[in-house]
């Protein structure tokens, strides 16, 4: 079949298709923006699912990817112009992510963006930061195209490569006791049909082939590459691979480096690829996509209180795939055994124990180096002593300690000492750490699963005080996906708690507030999951490659790098029985206390009517710390009766200080009128950091931490409040005011230190002021 269409006409008809291209994309994108405004009510249903149907159809026809980057810039420079601040940072994103992905994008768009990214140096923060760290991207992308999608790959599958060796990995955390168990199943089989997805030598292959397709273009025959790399066998595909990233990696890093010079080193490698020349007058299929892999993604069923602190563990030391889960447990509890005993320290310094590695054969010895000749005594005093044939035991990685010593240089790490080397072997200087591991925690839950991050983070910083290994060798990355609606056990064996969804949510209705972009591609998950978890799975669900809820959590570990920094508070309780020791802990959202109605026998006499005359309530006694407008702390102390107070640490609006507790008391007030005594409540707020309330009658009364029912403390008769100070600075603090004469203030390194704990959450653009 020939076309009976004149050129001319032919001409037109191919002019005709971009255009309705363009007018799809452009059409998608301005109702992605009117979706941020909030002013297009037809598009909340649907919220949440622009973003990704966009991305889906530039995947599904690549070579649109140019049009669709072209549109974002153009949309950019018109939110500038116009002063839509909001729309810059989801506009940026998406044109990032859209880049990452393109299979070739020329150089003179890649100068737009950067020249755009530039301008918003000039802009207060989050826009300062995103525009540098996106400027530097695309600097290193301008010399060597398909650098980003390079390191993306690399990093995620965690494949070997000297240049560039970092490793990233997603840990996804779920409780089962706050979601049903629908919902974990469906996100147990999401993650795993992602993770099972590709393979190392399937990686490799798109890394090359999306490395020649951005260096070359259209001059890529990418097809005849495919079928090449396919029929190659493992270790020459590696092989390959090694070349690119070299090539790719070296000419990025170089300073000044040329992009033609890049280009001519991927055509030299792309000819002997095809061991041949590149085609001439073949036809060639144009720019054709190469898939990004989903990222090392692991579900967990939260059921440990220290299962956060041993996934990162093995993901840093992975012990053997032939290991069976019970030694595996057994292996961490010898190893925290370990970590206990080998960290009862002096109070002015940490001590490492060295294990030696020393089997006691003498045959295991290596031969020693000539020394000095010794005098006769001591040669004849040392032929008395030799060694015994013996067994040498093989410690498990997790009971051995040594992997904790190996290139370990964080604060208070001591070389070894001198008695523990062997004569005439110098000591090798340590090299220093670099963190080559990134481990991304995605939350999915609400604000009690928070709460439970809240006392695993600082259990694991307090382990980092004692021990440092992780902190130099990892970085750690918090996420947080809320997820409402379908009550987990928790709810069922708790009944009568009338908490609702809204309030649950409180952390993600303020990081929404903060960040619109948040707001709709991850608020909206919220009660789209627990609508994905009902439906009824297909048979052919393992093959579906689109996994929107895995392609989600992706885009957001991907692209949320602004931190959104929460304050960690500490809480010490005391007990009405004064034998039980006081208790402590810490909360990340909410302290609520209610008085217990029971009364111990004690309190029970017909004398006693003082009670029942004062009105319902407790009489306490609540000490705070007040900021003048002077900055000053000034203390103060007020007696009240009241039935209950709450401790908010979740401000109403991103205007409020998010390092401030909004204490709301519920005060009983007498009043007297011709009737008689009547009692009416009102509810006295206050704002601190810094507060102490206790109950004067002696009279109990029970707290709840984070909404979480299970964090109950119940005969509580005084509860002090405090943000919760970072453990190492503890520890500093506590060394420097022992040598110093100044106890109240900071001196030397304590002044440099972080003094509070905060828990960062990262999303698309932190605070938006």
């Amino acid at each position: 079949f020939q076309c009976s269409l004149s050129p001319c006409a032919q001409s037109a008809h191919t002019l005709l298709v971009p255009t309705e291209v363009e007018s799809d994309i452009l059409r998608r994108v301005r109702t992605l923006l009117r979706e941020l405004d909030g002013h297009h009510p037809a598009c909340q249903p649907d919220r949440g699912m622009l973003r990704w149907t966009l991305h889906k159809k530039i995947d599904q026809n690549p070579s649109n990817s140019p049009v669709l980057v072209k549109i974002l810039v153009k949309e950019l420079e018109r939110a500038e112009r116009g002063d839509y601040r909001h729309y810059i940072i989801p506009l940026l994103h998406t044109l990032m992510y859209t880049l990452i992905k393109a299979p070739c994008i020329s150089d003179e768009l890649c100068s737009r963006v950067y020249d755009f990214c530039k301008k918003l140096l000039t802009l207060p923060k989050p826009f300062c930061s995103i525009g540098l760290d996106y400027a530097a991207r695309l600097k290193m992308e301008r010399t060597a195209p398909g650098m980003l999608y390079q390191r993306m790959v690399i990093s995620e599958q965690s494949l070997k490569s000297d240049p560039y060796p970092y490793q990233e990995k997603i840990f996804i955390f779920a409780d089962p006791e706050l979601l049903s168990e629908a919902i974990c199943k469906a996100l147990l089989t999401d993650t795993e049909a992602a993770r099972v997805s590709q393979s190392p030598r399937a990686c490799m292959c798109y890394v090359i082939t999306h490395a020649v397709q951005a260096a070359l273009g259209e001059d890529c025959d990418l097809s005849a590459l495919r079928m090449r790399l396919q029929g190659m066998p493992s270790s020459e595909v590696e092989h390959w691979f090694q070349e690119v990233v070299v090539a790719v990696e070296c000419k990025g890093s170089e300073a000044g480096a040329d992009r033609g010079q890049h280009e001519e080193r991927l055509r030299s490698i792309y000819c002997t690829i095809l061991s041949s020349s590149p085609p001439g007058d073949a036809a060639l299929e144009g720019l054709q996509g190469t898939p990004l892999p989903n990222p090392n993604i692991s579900f967990h069923l939260w059921t440990e209180d220290d299962q956060l602190w041993k996934e990162l563990v093995l993901f840093i030391r992975p012990l053997s795939q032939s290991c069976e889960p019970d030694r595996l447990s057994q292996d961490l509890d010898n190893f925290e055994i370990q970590d206990i005993i080998s960290d009862c320290e002096c109070c002015e310094q940490t001590r490492f124990s060295v294990l030696s590695t020393d089997s006691g054969i003498e045959r295991d010895l290596p031969p020693a180096p000539e020394e000095p000749s010794a005098p006769c005594g001591a040669d004849t005093e040392q032929s008395r002593l030799h060694r015994k044939g013996g067994i040498k035991k093989k410690p498990s990685p997790l009971e051995s300690m040594a992997f904790l010593q190996t290139g370990c240089n964080g604060p208070g790490a001591k070389p070894a000492s001198k008695g523990q080397r062997r004569v005439g072997v110098p000591s090798e200087p340590m090299a220093p750490l670099l963190r080559l591991h990134t481990a991304r925690i995605v939350l999915l839950g609400d604000d009690r699963i928070l709460g439970r991050l809240a006392q695993a983070y600082h259990a694991l910083r307090k382990r980092e005080t004692r021990r440092v290994f992780l902190t130099p060798r990892l970085n750690l990355q918090f996420y947080y996906v809320p997820v409402t609606g379908q009550p987990g056990t928790l709810a069922a064996a708790n009944p009568s708690a009338t908490t609702s969804p809204e309030e649950l949510c409180e952390v993600a209705t303020y990081l929404g507030r903060a960040d619109p972009w948040y707001e709709s591609n991850i608020n909206a998950l919220c009660h789209m999951i627990p609508k994905l978890a009902s439906m009824p799975s297909s048979p052919s669900k393992h093959l579906v490659t689109d996994l929107f809820l895995t392609d989600v959590i992706a885009y957001y570990v991907r692209m949320g790098t602004q931190p959104v920094c929460f304050q960690v508070y500490a809480m010490k309780v005391f007990f009405s029985n004064l034998a039980q020791e006081p208790a402590e802990d810490v909360f990340l959202t909410e302290l609520c206390a209610q008085m217990q109605d029971s009364v111990s026998p004690r309190e029970v006499n017909p004398t006693k009517k003082k009670m029942i005359l004062d009105g319902p309530g407790v009489d306490m006694t609540v000490t705070y710390r007040k900021v003048v407008v002077s900055d000053r702390a000034k203390e103060v102390s007020l007696s009240l009766r009241s039935t209950g107070f709450s401790m908010k640490a979740i401000p109403d609006n991103t205007a409020q200080d998010l390092a401030c507790l909004n204490v709301n008391i519920t005060e009983v007030v007498k009043i007297n009128n011709l009737s008689g005594r009547s009692f009416s409540t009102m509810t006295n707020k206050l704002k601190t950091c810094n507060i102490k309330i206790r109950s004067t009658e002696q009279r109990p009364f029970t707290l709840c931490l984070d909404k979480d029912s299970r964090r109950t403390y119940r005969n509580v008769i005084s509860v002090e409040v405090s943000p919760c100070l970072e453990p190492s600075y503890c520890l500093q603090k506590s060394r420097t005011t022992k040598v110093s004469l100044h106890k109240a203030e900071d001196v030397g390194l304590v002044k440099y230190m972080p003094k509070s704990l905060l828990l960062p959450i990262n999303t698309f653009a932190g605070v938006i002021q």
